[in-house]
């Protein structure tokens, strides 16, 4: 039997789904122009007023947001709401070391935990279930917002956040959790270590898990499905707009219904900016019509993804968004971590060395790894191994602060890296996605 945390949205007919998506995005359109000199500026660029938006017809109007905007108005430039009525921040991090900082009245923390509570109610979840939150806390939005959606539900939540991966395990035995968020990396993890430890899935008291927060294959899915003899459910989000709980995926798993209630979802061509009609593969765009401390309009995610409207078996009209199947910028993700190589090469450039790299991204043992090489310039070049060491963990260090993980530097002879005629392969992602 479908469960819902709020059967009357979700399940609402297109036409009240419309409509309230017409009267929020021409209230949050006022609310941003009145607030945010920074977007109001951009609509007098394209010589639009609120009075131009009469309902979500008239959305293709406004100006796109990008990642450069975030980073240009840091920190405060897009907040729309008098900080003393501001009473939270997430974070992630951004394309050259500057951080995306997102605001939170209570009202946007609510309905952000309403978000993730369907979330947990379409993968099963009920207020008799144990719910363990093995996503990272703090700035990392995926700890706080399953953890809300956890207590909304009315679940025993344990906020056990991520690593120290055998008492994750004692938890789930000992106080049978029956729901697992996190990154789909851990869970693979974690459900490898239980292997090795002997577990059977029938020993395993976890019957459903909600994994967001980086790309994951179906072959991955099933994987994980098996070890821990669970259902697997996918979760979208970005800090941008609020964190997981944007979409979710339903009983039916075949694709994510985005909260219409909450955020509207556009398709563009990457190159162009035109809309595409429905069905079309290109960038998603998410307009947020219920933010009031942070709300992005048109907000370009570089998501590559199709939307569907086609009935869900599930019950929800909410409209359907298939898994990221690509970026349309060079952004990676490892282990749940936005990384750029535009941070890399900064910190690169910082120490001195010449922006001539190579980033291989692998997976081993269902763990991402990081491996930078950079080349040596002649002149830093020595083959006294204490020398080399040195200044490795020197650049180690430099992207452990710039990045928020480890990754392995290894220095390589002048020339070493193979020089491309056209554009330079920086990236070498071996990672079966």
């Amino acid at each position: 039997m479908e469960r819902y945390y709020q059967p009357e949205i979700e399940c609402a007919s297109r036409e009240q789904i419309k409509a309230w998506q017409d009267e929020r995005l021409v209230k949050q359109v006022r609310h941003v122009w009145d607030n945010v000199p920074y977007y109001r500026k951009k609509m007098e660029e394209k010589g639009l007023t609120p009075d131009d938006i009469r309902s979500s017809d008239d959305l293709h109007k406004l100006p796109f947001l990008t990642k450069a905007d975030l980073r240009d108005a840091y920190p405060y430039g897009l907040v729309a709401k008098p900080l003393k009525e501001c009473v939270r921040i997430q974070s992630t991090s951004g394309t050259t070391g500057k951080r995306v900082v997102a605001f939170y009245t209570q009202h946007d923390i609510d309905l952000w935990e309403d978000c993730c509570a369907r979330a947990i109610m379409a993968a099963g979840g009920t207020d008799e279930d144990v719910c363990q939150v093995s996503y990272g806390y703090g700035l990392f939005t995926g700890g706080p917002g399953l953890n809300g959606g956890s207590h909304k539900v009315g679940c025993l939540t344990i906020p056990t956040s991520s690593g120290n991966t055998e008492r994750q395990i004692m938890f789930i035995r000992d106080l049978s959790a029956t729901i697992l968020c996190c990154t789909p990396s851990y869970a693979a993890y974690i459900g490898e270590t239980m292997k090795e430890m002997g577990l059977t899935p029938d020993q395993i008291p976890l019957k459903a898990g909600i994994f967001g927060a980086e790309a994951w294959s179906e072959e991955m899915r099933q994987d994980i499905q098996n070890t821990l003899g669970i259902k697997a459910y996918d979760i979208y989000g970005l800090t941008e707009l609020s964190g997981p709980g944007v979409s979710f995926e339903c009983s039916a798993q075949t694709g994510m219904h985005i909260n219409e209630d909450h955020f509207i979802a556009e398709i563009i061509d990457p190159d162009t900016g035109e809309v595409l009609p429905e069905g079309s593969k290109g960038e998603l765009v998410f307009t947020s019509i219920t933010k009031e401390a942070f709300p992005l309009l048109r907000y370009r995610t570089r998501d590559i993804c199709m939307l569907t409207r086609e009935k869900c078996s599930c019950g929800r009209t909410h409209v359907k968004m298939c898994k990221p199947m690509g970026r349309s910028d060079d952004m990676l993700i490892i282990r749940g971590v936005n990384v750029f190589p535009s941070q890399i090469e900064t910190v690169l450039l910082n120490h001195g060395y010449p922006a001539n790299y190579q980033i291989i991204v692998d997976r081993v043992k269902n763990t991402d790894s990081l491996d930078v090489q950079v080349e040596m310039t002649p002149e830093m070049f020595t083959d006294n191994m204490g020398e080399i060491n040195r200044r490795q963990k020197e650049l180690v260090d430099g992207l452990r602060s710039m990045l928020g993980l480890a990754a392995k530097v290894t220095l390589v002879a002048p020339k070493s890296i193979v020089r491309s005629e056209g554009k330079a392969v920086r990236v070498i992602d071996k990672r079966k996605i």
